[in-house]
């Protein structure tokens, strides 16, 4: 199963262009090469060339391993390669069809609020999602805003209970994961911090 699709040709390799340039973008922010990237999503080294290039689409379940070993999201890669601000990515969708769904892969729609190479990247996420997910950890800082519903928010295994109007912020390297408190729609608002360069990759 493709995580683009529902666009007109044009606009699905134009998509896949944008996703294959955020992972390039990420891959080198925490400074992997193409081979280390290969050998921790356990993807074919050839295979990554391509999608950075916009040659090849990820599935779902190559999609959410480059996310891991990027220290990011796939709902966050696949808000990446929109087309504009007003345009929402929807994840949930996908998980709708035949296909088979990594266990943890985020569902719901997500919506770059800024484009380009700013210092932060604001994004707006909608679900109804129950399920905790997997943790993530990244160098990044960021911060949530709820801007509906109600959020359990795990920050270093404790868990926080975030209502209407209420935000949390953490740091860099706190493991992270959020979910609906009580299966209702929420929608938030996520600050995060540009990736840091650590080193070059090839």
């Amino acid at each position: 199963m493709s995580v683009i699709g529902g666009l007109s040709r044009q606009d699905e390799a134009e998509a896949v262009l944008r996703l294959g340039e955020r992972i390039r973008q990420l891959r080198k922010a925490r400074g992997l090469t193409l081979v280390q990237l290969a050998s921790a999503t356990e993807l074919s080294h050839p295979f990554l060339s391509q999608l950075e290039r916009g040659l090849a689409q990820p599935s779902l379940g190559s999609l959410r391993r480059i996310a891991l070993a990027l220290e990011t999201s796939p709902i966050e890669l696949i808000a990446a390669a929109e087309a504009s601000p007003e345009t929402s990515v929807d994840v949930e969708v996908q998980r709708a069809g035949s296909g088979a769904v990594p266990e943890g892969f985020a569902a719901g729609t997500a919506r770059m609020l800024v484009h380009g190479a700013r210092p932060f990247h604001p994004m707006e996420v909608v679900s109804d999602a129950t399920s905790q997910g997997e943790c993530f950890v990244h160098d990044e800082e960021e911060f949530l805003y709820v801007v509906q519903g109600r959020v359990l928010v795990e920050l270093a295994g404790e868990v926080h209970t975030l209502d209407t109007g209420d935000s949390i912020y953490y740091g860099g390297g706190v493991s992270h994961r959020w979910w609906s408190a009580d299966g209702s729609p929420y929608r938030l608002i996520v600050v995060k911090e540009r990736p840091r360069l650590r080193g070059r990759g090839a």
